[in-house]
């Protein structure tokens, strides 16, 4: 079990990677030395631009993410966006003129598409049966680990006074990809995609090794492989890389696809977009402008979030997928407005209210906290649970390609925007916050206690939604084989 926790950590380093960009880039904007380098500000469409050169890289990447995984597997796939994104940084963090600084962030963008597949089908299809939902949910909360230590290198970085304050952090950027780079070589190949290319010999090893304690005979083993080999096909979709009707071809395959679109834009969308990219902009609305102090309250935002992700992935399986993501998405609608209200009031250049200031960037906080409690275990988790085998790879990419053109808007529009109307965007957040809850309270399935295998049953029925909130009943027959059922009939 140690080495195995072993391989799903280098996974999760892929998480680190994306973290650490978004907590970088929010951070270096804040800081005159990179502003006076390129000669370019807080806010407008061309600081919206350097934030979403990114996201165009990681929206041309995602097209060729899944045919990576599926082709070469898994650990190849993690290997190989490590590789480039470590070739972006050496454009990126080297730059000379604000286009060779975009072009590095453009070939990043690239790499992190793949590894933003690869790694989390890693982790859901590597982690042992009764811990999937806590250790995929822990994949995104590593965004932190690469956050944390961003936000504090920046925080001590910006005393310098040259270039180096922004071009070192950048620099650290080749660290979790070099690391995963390595470590994906000493991990074995999961045993699904071993399944799906005929090497069943392979994956019953690997399963009995780290899932059964050495032995082939484990009910557990037994019940998975028994699953994989009926819903897994050696010839799917997942062999042509140019396939991706499995994703649309039937009315389940539409359901799995709006559960794994709406995750993607409400991933993004649901305000946390301001907050990540754009917390300074948010402390000079309400009077907090020294440069210092924002790297601070940025820094320690970080810190919290990581602490409430974490408890917030141990709590997936106990309160449930789809419980979770409607009280906290109920809460975002009450928090963003107490903050539209907070900032009418106390946003003004003229306010003197100290008290009112503070009060706002509290709830900023609490929503922040509630978002990686509630959001952030799941944006990895829920996806690649929602997807059949055939279509994981694929799906991922998929899904990483709408979360990029949610960011996309989030990086080049609100920027734009917020010069232009200022806080009375909160309104727009508010509003799409309520749709979000009416959308998941009607459409997406519960996918706690179930193997990845015993989900397709969920989307296969005619209301996916109800079914998925039945109880589901796994035991043990005299012969050794596990049977399951519904609760009813037991």
């Amino acid at each position: 079990m140690f080495k195995l926790y072993f391989f799903l950590f280098v996974a999760c380093l892929n998480s680190c990677i994306n973290g650490y960009d978004g907590s970088l880039m929010g951070g270096i904007n804040a800081m005159t030395t990179y502003q006076n380098y390129f000669n370019i500000g807080k806010t407008g469409s061309n600081t919206g631009l350097v934030f979403s050169v990114y996201t165009i890289g990681n929206i041309v990447g995602s097209f060729f993410c899944g045919p990576f995984t599926d082709w070469w597997g898994r650990r190849w796939g993690m290997f190989i966006g490590g590789a480039i994104i470590i070739a972006g940084t050496c454009v990126q963090a080297p730059a000379t003129s604000r286009a060779m600084f975009m072009g590095g962030r453009f070939i990043l963008g690239f790499g992190v598409a793949t590894c933003a597949t690869a790694g989390p089908s890693y982790v859901a299809e590597m982690a042992h049966p009764a811990w999937r939902g806590t250790l995929t949910g822990l994949y995104n909360s590593f965004w932190f680990v690469g956050g944390i230590p961003a936000t504090w290198t920046l925080y001590g970085t910006q005393q310098i006074d040259s270039d180096l304050s922004w071009r070192l952090p950048v620099w650290f950027q080749a660290i979790a990809s070099g690391l995963v780079l390595c470590g994906c070589l000493f991990c074995p190949e999961t045993p699904r995609w071993l399944v799906s290319n005929d090497r069943h010999e392979e994956a019953i090893r690997v399963m009995a090794k780290y899932h059964g304690e050495g032995d082939r005979n484990s009910p557990i083993v037994l019940l998975t492989y028994r699953e994989m080999i009926e819903e897994i096909a050696t010839e799917g979709s997942d062999k042509r890389w140019w396939d991706y009707s499995d994703l649309v071809k039937t009315r389940p395959a539409w359901w799995r696809l709006s559960c794994v679109i709406g995750m993607a834009f409400f991933s993004q969308w649901s305000g946390n977009g301001a907050v990540s990219y754009f917390m300074p902009v948010l402390l000079d609305q309400i009077g907090v402008s020294d440069e210092r102090s924002q790297l601070l309250y940025n820094a320690i935002l970080n810190v919290i979030s990581f602490v409430m992700a974490t408890i917030g992935a141990r709590f997936v399986d106990r309160l449930g997928r789809r419980n979770v993501l409607l009280i906290g998405t109920s809460l975002f609608v009450l928090w963003w407005t107490i903050i539209t209200t907070l900032t009418a009031l106390y946003g003004e250049e003229t306010n003197k209210n100290q008290y009112g200031s503070r009060s706002t960037i509290a709830f900023i906080y609490i929503f922040g906290i509630t978002y990686s409690f509630a959001y952030t275990p799941l944006q990895a988790l829920y996806p690649v649970e929602c997807l059949s085998y055939e279509t994981r790879a694929k799906g991922m990419g998929l899904y990483n390609l709408f979360v990029n053109i949610a960011a996309f808007f989030n990086t080049y529009a609100i920027p734009t925007v917020w010069d232009k109307i200022k806080w009375k965007f909160y309104f727009v957040y508010i509003a799409w916050d309520v749709f979000e809850v009416v959308f998941i309270y009607f459409f997406f399935v519960e996918t706690k206690g179930r193997t990845l295998e015993e989900i397709n049953e969920i989307f296969d029925a005619p209301y996916p939604k109800q079914k998925s909130v039945q109880k589901h009943i796994v035991v043990i027959t005299d012969r050794g084989i596990l049977d399951k059922g519904l609760e009813e009939n037991y």
